[in-house]
């Protein structure tokens, strides 16, 4: 007989005999959460409820009183060349209302360059499915709409994009594959997409992404791999690639992404801009590749926290079952035009395990981190406390073994009918993995699965936000070899997936934000992590840490200004 492994009850583990182990990898996994989300919720302060049964567009309309006034002289009177910056959700609003320029105007200048993106040799599309006959169409409506007098909502004529597993009509959602489209045909949006459709959204098309979202970098040897802004010769980080990227460049305002294993929080570090991923069943995720499992969301990305929060407020808004399974506390947006801000910052405490949070491959991701965390403490007073986080190696595993299950669960009839034979090789080493998990294995899983919600929820008794580096390296250098078959590093995704995976496992909020970049001028993002359904928290701290970054930002080597007004 076997052995039977016994792990001391949850409740007794001393905190202080537990060692951080370096890990030098991690077991290649996916890329794309349920345990009880009532154990700790707190209330937040300074925060204006948001009704999610209500008109996405007064969502939206909500969210805008939430935001510090609009100022267009400051906004309008920069120079990009010499001071870089992303034009905001508001600049585009101001400029369609002052007929600076028209939607329509915008589509010209975006659709030649996707075009040319998808002529590169060798490919590197930052979409899968695009239709320009489509994006004018949709450019045109809005335009006529301007013309009189009457936009939807800010979002109108805001041009976004959508990752290649959520539906978005008449696309096809090939989830980054050569076949899914052929199994799965799309009828109708997705639930998050047709809220977005609503308050007037242009959607540009499908964005790129690592087949199946089983990967951490973006590779794709199906139609190319999208490159990164800031270094072309380096991965944008997976699996939302095409959506970091696009919102990177400056061709699009926002994108939708999904995150089951960090999906859209590191690309989102690797690229320079922000990502938010929600508590499980905070967005509906019906009409998504994955609205079967436990531990994907979708999310928003877009070059600024608060333009995150315009179409976070546009999607928010949970399905009727996880209502009922979840109970979730009534979803809440900052009220950032607030003075009380200030001493909202003052009173959060902050959890910051060092050994886990330096345990990063060059010392530039912890040290710009941990900077910005000083300089909230000295700007606003939070306290920064030090936490450990027992069972590290143990949560990595589970989720495996979890997303992996969901995994073979949704697509072995598909694999069996000889659609395994099509997937890049990545995939079908991961599909190999994933099919050796048995039912002992998966129950074990979700054993570990509670007793880590346990440890978390304590240390949530104690700090508001658990702060780390968003990823444990910046954006890795693209093997020439990789673009044609694919590859699996797993050191690679070992350092990407060292600090995201809690949030998945767990259902937590978490979002990433740029804080600097390294040494060759890569990106840096940071992680903070919340208490279930604490949002409103997450983006207030993000804010702040976005006003405090004080240095100028870098340019990307591949941007786009298409606000041109002159």
């Amino acid at each position: 007989m076997g052995k039977k492994r016994v792990m001391v009850p949850a409740a007794d583990v001393d905190l202080s005999t537990v060692k951080y182990q370096n890990e030098d990898f991690q077991v290649h996994t996916c890329g794309t959460d349920v345990v009880s989300m009532n154990a700790l919720t707190e209330s937040e302060t300074g925060v204006v409820v948001v009704d999610e049964d209500g008109k996405p567009e007064d969502r939206v309309e909500l969210a805008m009183k939430c935001l510090p006034p609009y100022n267009a002289a400051s906004s309008w009177n920069e120079d990009l060349a010499s001071s870089f910056r992303y034009w905001k959700i508001r600049d585009y609003a101001h400029a369609y209302r002052s007929k600076f320029v028209t939607p329509s105007m915008v589509a010209e200048q975006i659709i030649p360059v996707i075009e040319e993106f998808n002529k590169k040799d060798p490919p590197m599309p930052l979409l899968i499915s695009f239709d320009a006959e489509e994006v004018r169409k949709q450019a045109a409506a809005s335009t006529k709409r301007f013309e009189e007098g009457r936009p939807i909502s800010i979002l109108d004529g805001i041009f976004i994009a959508i990752k290649d597993d959520i539906d978005l009509y008449p696309h096809p959602s090939k989830g980054g594959t050569t076949w899914m489209h052929e199994v799965r045909p799309v009828e109708e949006d997705a639930i998050s997409v047709s809220r977005l459709r609503s308050c007037g959204v242009i959607f540009v098309g499908k964005a790129n992404m690592h087949e199946f979202g089983m990967g951490t970098t973006g590779n794709n040897p199906n139609y190319g791999t999208t490159r990164n802004p800031y270094a072309m010769d380096r991965y944008t980080g997976g699996s939302s690639s095409g959506p970091a990227a696009i919102v990177a460049s400056g061709l699009c305002s926002a994108a939708l992404g999904t995150d089951g294993g960090g999906s859209i929080r590191i690309p989102s570090s690797l690229c320079g801009v922000v990502g938010l991923k929600t508590t499980f069943g905070r967005t509906n995720i019906t009409g998504s590749l994955y609205d079967f499992g436990t531990l994907g969301i979708i999310g928003p990305i877009a070059s600024c926290v608060e333009d995150v929060m315009l179409v976070y407020a546009a999607i928010l808004g949970s399905r009727p079952e996880e209502r009922i399974s979840l109970n979730p506390s009534p979803p809440c947006l900052p009220n950032l035009s607030s003075n009380d801000g200030a001493n909202t910052l003052a009173s959060l405490r902050l959890g910051k395990y060092t050994a886990w949070f330096n345990d990063v491959q060059s010392t530039d991701v912890s040290d710009t981190c941990e900077d910005m965390l000083n300089l909230l403490s000295r700007t606003y007073g939070c306290e920064i406390a030090e936490i450990v986080i027992p069972e590290l190696q143990e949560m990595r595993t589970a989720h495996l073994v979890l997303i992996g299950s969901e995994f073979i669960h949704s697509m072995i009839p598909d694999i069996e009918d000889g659609k395994g034979v099509r997937l890049n090789y990545d995939s079908r080493t991961s599909v190999k993995l994933f099919r050796s998990f048995g039912a002992s294995d998966y129950i074990a899983a979700q054993c570990l699965r509670r007793r880590l919600m346990y440890h978390h929820m304590e240390i949530f008794k104690k700090v508001d936000v658990i702060v780390t580096p968003t990823t444990g390296m910046t954006a890795p250098e693209i093997p020439s070899s990789a673009l044609s078959y694919g590859e699996t590093d797993l050191q690679t995704t070992g350092y990407l997936m060292r600090f995201v995976i809690a949030a998945n496992l767990l259902g937590f909020p978490a979002i990433s934000i740029p804080v600097g970049y390294d040494k060759q001028g890569l990106p840096i993002g940071l992680q903070l992590i919340g208490r279930p359904w604490g949002e409103a928290t997450l983006l207030r701290l993000a804010s702040a840490v976005e006003e405090l970054y004080a240095k100028p930002k870098k340019r990307p080597a591949s941007f786009y200004d298409v606000l041109k007004t002159k």
